[in-house]
Parts: C-alpha cells; structure tokens; sequence
C-alpha cells in the first residue's frame, strides 16, 4: 500500500522522443566493498563516439527549455521508518570523507563551516564560488518524452563521475536514454559544455523495487573536447556514513511552478529525520520537480562554494509541501560512487 506522494526533483515531460539503444543492465563490477554488500545495478549508455555525438545533437536548446518535471513513487509504508536500532547501525559504519578537488586536479584546501551561513528554504544562489560550476542540469528521455533531474560533479578517479539520484537515471523498470550533464547551466547558456553519459549506476534496492530510501545513483561522462570533467569544473567532495541532523546546504535547479529550471536555487538549516514514511533526511526547503537529484553538504562554505556531498534531493510528501528529503548516504551509495569512479571511460 503506498501512500501518495511526488518525488520532488523528478523528471520533466515534454514532446516525445526516441531513447537511444543501449546493453541490458548487469551487475557492476569494480566496487571495492565487503561481499556483503550489494552491488551496484549498471547499464551503459552512449558508450560510443557516434552515439555521443547523437546525443548532443539530440539536446537542442528549444529541447531543454521544454523540459517539464515529472511525479513519481511515493515511499512504501511497510518497514521502512527509522528506528533507533538504525540509527546504531549507521553509527557504528565507518565513516569516509573525500575531500574536493579544484580544476587543476588539486586538493582543495580544507573546509570549514561557514559561520555566517543564512538559513534558506528555496533562494537563488549569487555568491558564486565552485557551486556553481560542479552542480548543473541532467537532460534524459523518459518513456519517449523529455525530462530534467539536477546533479553534481565530484572528486573522482576517473574524474567523470556525477552524483544524483536514483529517479533520475531510472524508473517505472527503464533506465533513462539521451543521458547528459549540463554543469553551470543558467539561463539555457552552457558555458562548461553538453557531457553525455557512458555507464548509470544505481543501488539493487532503487533498481529492483525503487526503494525511495536508495535513491542514489551516479553517472560517469565522457570526455569533451578532449578534456576529463573534474579537469573542466573541479569536484565537490562526498562524503559516507556520516552522523545525521547536522547543518546542509541543498542546491538545484527546480522547473515546476513557481521556478523555470533556468536558475541554481539553494536551500539551509539544520537536517531531520523524516518521521513519518522513510529513513531519509529531511530539510526545510521550498524546491520543487526539476530539483531531484541536486547534491546536500555537509561543511558548505558560501565564501568558496565547497563543500562535502552527503545526499541528493529525492522526494516530498503532497501534504507537506516545504520539506524536503534525501537518501542518508550509507554503504550503498558508497558502492555507487565506487563503481561509478573506477568505471573508464572512452
């Protein structure tokens, strides 16, 4: 029995059509995690020369501009709230921190938390910094119409890999077509380029019953222009098993009324634990569809626009229309972002 609810990023709805062919889903390999843990569900997407230049022929500007964010699952009732024993588990994990990189392939110097931070429910970012760089649009097709998630670039291996959520690289049993990442997108302008997917990666749970509290997934990118992503905008640190209900900044580019999905929109405070349906953390924040997948930090300095991603927009509930939730990063998002930095790409 499920309960309704929209998932708050979701996808946009547009003209149709055609989704790109691409290999069946298998499983992932190249995740550096205990037997135990499962792993990630992976398909490849435009892993070609020739499909990657279909797809950026594909992304007109008339076409992104029509993206329309799309309504989805809501969280399953049976199980699935948070208990204390839950919250000792998480604890108990390890925790792993990796830290950001600049354009240069650099480090980043370390983070501090900005003590003049303003709370935000749904406000346009203007401070510049890296933000606005390594977060950007994602564009796909979705049962032959168009769509818009929101993502973000992070430190890498591979330095291709951008994070989002699970909704945004499946659903409704199909992983998505025409997949690419707009990072810096503002105003139709795409001043750090159009970067097609090669592999999607999500969580078994996402993958096998869309389990809203694994909505996580990651894409790997392919090179343009001859250059790697992080080497192009830089990349945001992410962060595991890290302790909740601490300060978050949340950033996306919502398209539902009353944003157009032309702007980054940024929202802050103090995390929760959704109480009612899920496991997720919950924000207040005022977003709406289009905003799915945007990343949550941990240690966000506005000075800088660094910070550490421990989440991704996910989902809302009808009824409570200014809050917003994101998966807690545990050992499964983990398992994503291993599989995704350690993929190659062409």
């Amino acid at each position: 029995m499920r309960r309704k609810a929209r998932l708050v990023p979701v996808l946009t709805l547009a003209a149709g059509s055609a989704l790109l062919p691409a290999a069946a889903a298998h499983g992932a390999t190249g995740a550096t995690l205990a037997p135990a843990t499962p792993q990630p569900a992976e398909k490849e997407a435009a892993d070609t020369v020739k499909e990657q230049r279909l797809v950026q022929r594909y992304w007109t500007e008339a076409k992104m501009e029509a993206a329309q964010p799309l309504d989805s699952l809501a969280p399953k009732k049976e199980g699935i709230r948070l208990t204390a024993e839950t919250l000792a588990a998480q604890s108990k994990a390890q925790p792993v921190s990796i830290p950001p990189t600049t354009p240069d392939g650099d480090t980043a110097a370390p983070l501090r938390a900005d003590a003049a931070a303003r709370a935000s429910s749904g406000s346009p970012w203007t401070r510049g910094g890296a933000i606005t760089k390594t977060a950007g649009r994602v564009f796909f097709t979705y049962q032959g119409r168009n769509a818009s998630c929101s993502a973000n670039a992070v430190t890498s291996e591979n330095k291709s890999t951008v994070i989002t959520a699970g909704h945004c690289v499946k659903m409704g049993g199909a992983f998505h077509g025409n997949w690419v990442f707009v990072p810096g997108y503002d105003n139709g302008n795409r001043p750090h380029g159009t970067w097609v997917a090669t592999t999607l990666y999500t969580t078994p749970q996402w993958n096998n019953s869309e389990d809203i509290n694994y909505d996580v997934a990651a894409a790997v990118v392919a090179p343009l222009n001859g250059q790697r992503l992080t080497d192009v905008v830089g990349g945001q640190g992410v962060a595991f098993n890290q302790a909740r209900r601490q300060q978050m900044h949340a950033f996306g580019y919502p398209a539902a009324s009353p944003y157009d999905g032309s702007r980054l929109i940024y929202c802050s405070g103090r995390a929760f634990d959704d109480f009612l349906l899920s496991r997720d953390l919950g924000l207040s924040c005022n977003m709406t569809g289009g905003s799915s997948g945007g990343p949550w930090f941990l240690s966000f300095d506005e000075s800088t626009g660094l910070g550490t991603q421990n989440s991704v927009n996910s989902f809302k509930y009808n009824f409570a229309p200014n809050w917003m939730f994101g998966p807690y990063f545990g050992p499964e998002a983990r398992a994503v972002y291993q599989a995704a930095q350690s993929t190659d790409t062409p």
